[in-house]
């Protein structure tokens, strides 16, 4: 029989679908294939030209900017949702506001390596992928007319992604989204009752049950979702009360890009190389710690699709419960 689970943080309920069921080796997404060509990709090493100039780079001892001999490259974006010059200029009209689009919107390419994904780059490589998202971060923080950074990656048709070889994008905005907002509401209003960060809770109730824990170290953890909105959805925390993605202590690098290998590999093994997005929610730029928000990072495989009733009543449809969904992921070896 389904099951309807309410979303602790968001208050929003989800659909588990038990008699939908289906095993992934049931559904049948187009698979992300490996990378056809190398001659035209703009992000290929070689081709720094066709790109923007890059506005951050780690590069080879002695090599130049804009050529080759580099590891992490950030260009503009070529086709910007905001752009860096300008205010926001903030005005109204009846009923109506709006403002300039001022923000960033830069491109993080994660290789030289022609590749669709980063789970097969080595730890060292994603490492490194992970402090540029920090150095980008911190960077563009300090532009007070911006409030909240995000850090998102399309892979696949499906998923949105344009460009096969693998990177991920900034977008930096001018207000802080609403989907933020309403995560950091319903964790103060938790907090406010129970004197405790949700995402802490969660975390300790996860390991203790054990029945949703796909992955468990030290520093890190990786979930199944209570109320999963998607089959195989999966976040990563930080055991320890974070709040600020960019201010990870660096101990931390390499134990993050640890955990996220060994998800992707599982996810793309399990799910025979779906499309997915990957998502990182932070706290705004403009608020300082607080003990009642966690950065996290949230992964959707697309495999299933939104249809009328999930936009017509803001309810998901899960068709995997994420208990199964970790006890398969759990069994995958890597």
């Amino acid at each position: 029989m389904s099951e309807l689970r309410k979303d602790p943080i968001l208050g929003r309920w989800v659909i588990v679908a038990s008699e939908r069921a289906k095993r992934p080796v049931d559904f049948k997404p187009d698979p992300v294939g490996p990378p056809k060509s190398t001659a035209s990709c703009p992000f290929c090493e070689g081709n720094e030209k066709i790109t923007p100039p890059e506005i951050y780079a780690i590069r080879k001892p002695f090599s130049a900017p804009n050529d080759k001999d580099w590891l992490v490259r950030v260009v503009p974006n070529k086709f910007p949702a905001l752009a860096i010059e300008g205010n926001s200029d903030k005005r109204g009209k009846g009923l109506y506001d709006y403002m300039r689009g001022i923000g960033a919107h830069e491109v993080i390419i994660e290789t030289p390596q022609h590749v669709s994904s980063f789970a097969p780059l080595p730890e060292e490589q994603i490492q490194l992928i992970f402090q540029t998202y920090q150095a980008r971060m911190s960077d563009l923080k300090k532009d007070n007319r911006f409030d909240y950074g995000l850090i998102f990656k399309n892979v696949g048709d499906r998923a949105g992604a344009s460009l096969e070889h693998t990177h991920s994008q900034l977008v930096v905005t001018p207000i802080t989204p609403i989907r933020i907002l309403q995560e950091m509401k319903g964790s103060e209003g938790f907090y406010q009752y129970r004197g405790r960060c949700i995402f802490c809770d969660i975390i300790h109730q996860e390991v203790e049950d054990d029945e949703r824990v796909v992955i468990n170290d030290e520093h890190f953890i990786a979930i199944s979702p209570f109320a999963s909105r998607f089959p195989f959805e999966t976040w990563i925390l930080p055991k320890q009360h974070l709040t600020h993605f960019e201010m990870i202590p660096p101990h931390l690098i390499p134990a993050l890009a640890r955990i996220a290998k060994k998800v992707f590999m599982k996810l793309e093994k399990a799910l025979n190389n779906p499309a997915y997005n990957m998502l990182i929610h932070t706290t705004p730029f403009t608020m300082d710690e607080t003990e009642y928000y966690h950065w996290h990072i949230e992964i959707i495989p697309r495999i299933t699709r939104v249809a009328g009733f999930e936009w017509g009543t803001g309810f998901y449809i899960n068709s995997v419960p994420p208990e199964d969904a970790t006890k398969y992921l759990k069994e995958i070896s890597i």
